[in-house]
């Protein structure tokens, strides 16, 4: 290479994406996921035994499944094709199938073709490769933000085995950080750049587990003041802090820490806004919360949580609302998915509210854990064979769809807890339905149980 290939070369490689100049090129440097790179860890000794196989890694984004795959292929001297779900078909299918056969005839080399997005091929698509995995040509290795098993056709994820990656926590990402500031070859390392503590924070934070999303963030920082600095000609270090990074990214950081007090109190805030059936102050502690960086699907629990304790069988469908917001945000992510999570919001706030189901279920909490495990009354045990029904197992069960409204009074708890009451429906949307339900069978159990008395 002469110098002027050599200069060409680092004005090429400068040029490139800071996340794409830091991608890891070797276990050694990745960061994360030590469940399956760790030591003794499945992936790392499928690569050291040089005995890979076809997988799809399935985790969010960001978190490392193009570079995991990139390195499986390097370290184990693989042929890598890359290619994307959403451009590529059956025709490049094909002729990467082609490429792996003259990879295997020429070179003896194996082949690992990294499908992206790959719960967007479809049936067709997918079932290109079924044989040609099965026969070892290729290694598939798929990636996916979507859970396989509903986007991956059956055949094909038999074929594979799933790798679970996980979000990467706040000290990973900040590990990632704090690489690409220090690293004079790839990184920024001769910018001289040095974060305060609450910049640095807030980099990590509203990375939000995604690696790219920090190294991107960091860049359009450091290029930032790389214009400041030629202005001024300061080559000295330089520190940044936190508004010259909300500047730069034209972006507030709200006052939050997602371990902190101010976590627990703004979630109690939105809880207690639903409780009080008060849909404007739900969506503003909701919005602070998601501007703030918090997760959207811890957000999506609470409120599932929320409606079986707060609004109940007052109204059924509220679960199944915070249950579908959770789904779709799930399938549509950030930032169209956030309303959903609204919508979901202003329906639980709006609902009637009951905690009867939240009552009962601490009252049976309290009589188990005061009562132990007591047996099943013989009549509602199940008698399966002739020695069971001797013995009086389901003797004098009463099928309930044999008597008027599939219903006749009989015991169905413990001798020792009979005629105990832990539902107690108010009267409040539906649950005055079951209210009424409820009282007149409750009524019909009490004279029958009087008739036996007399």
């Amino acid at each position: 290479m002469d110098i002027f290939d050599y200069h060409a070369q680092k004005s090429m490689e400068s040029s490139r994406p800071l996340a794409e100049r830091m991608r890891p090129r070797d276990l050694t440097e990745f960061i994360g996921q030590a469940h399956v790179v760790g030591d003794e860890a499945l992936i790392r000794r499928a690569i050291e035994k040089d005995q890979i196989f076809s997988m799809i890694l399935w985790g969010p984004p960001g978190c490392g499944k193009t570079t995991l795959a990139k390195i499986i292929a390097g370290e184990t001297d693989s042929y890598f094709t890359h290619f994307s779900a959403v451009l590529a078909g059956v025709k490049e299918i094909r002729a990467v199938i082609e490429e792996a056969r003259n990879q295997r005839k020429l070179y003896r080399k194996k082949t690992v073709l990294f499908v992206d997005e790959i719960h967007r091929f479809n049936k067709s698509q997918q079932d290109a490769f079924l044989h040609h995995v099965e026969s070892g040509l290729i290694t598939l290795i798929g990636a996916t933000t979507e859970n396989p098993s509903f986007e991956v056709i059956a055949p094909l994820l038999s074929r594979c085995r799933v790798i679970t990656l996980n979000m990467l926590s706040e000290d990973e990402i900040g590990a990632i950080i704090t690489g690409a500031l220090e690293d004079r070859q790839r990184g920024l390392g001769q910018a001289n750049l040095v974060l305060d503590q609450d910049a640095f924070a807030y980099l990590v934070r509203i990375a939000d587990g995604d690696a790219r999303v920090a190294l991107n963030g960091l860049e359009i920082t450091a290029s930032v003041v790389a214009t400041e600095q030629d202005r001024s000609g300061d080559t000295e270090i330089t520190r940044i802090a936190l508004d010259r990074i909300e500047s730069a990214l034209q972006e507030k950081a709200l006052l939050y820490d997602k371990t902190g007090e101010e976590h627990y109190n703004l979630i109690s805030a939105l809880h207690k806004s639903l409780r009080g059936s008060d849909p404007d102050a739900a969506l503003y502690w909701l919005m602070r919360m998601l501007e703030a960086g918090e997760d959207p699907l811890y957000i999506a629990r609470r409120m599932v949580r929320f409606a079986s304790e707060d609004v109940g069988n007052a109204d059924p469908r509220a679960l199944g609302v915070a249950l579908d917001a959770m789904e779709a945000f799930k399938f549509i992510g950030r930032p169209e998915g956030e309303l959903a999570l609204v919508q979901a919001a202003v329906y639980l706030a709006t609902a009637p509210k009951s905690n009867s189901i939240y009552k009962a279920y601490k009252k049976v909490q309290v009589d188990i854990k005061q009562s132990g495990a007591l047996p099943v009354p013989m009549h509602i045990r199940n008698a399966p064979t002739g020695l069971m029904r001797d013995l009086g197992y389901a003797k004098g069960y009463k099928y309930a769809h044999e008597y008027p409204e599939a219903y006749t009074p009989q015991e169905y708890l413990p001798d020792k807890l009979k005629g105990r009451k832990y539902y107690h429906p108010p009267g409040r949307g539906y649950e005055k339905t079951i209210k009424e339900r409820l009282d007149r069978w409750r009524e019909m159990r009490d004279g029958a149980d009087d008739d036996k008395r007399k």
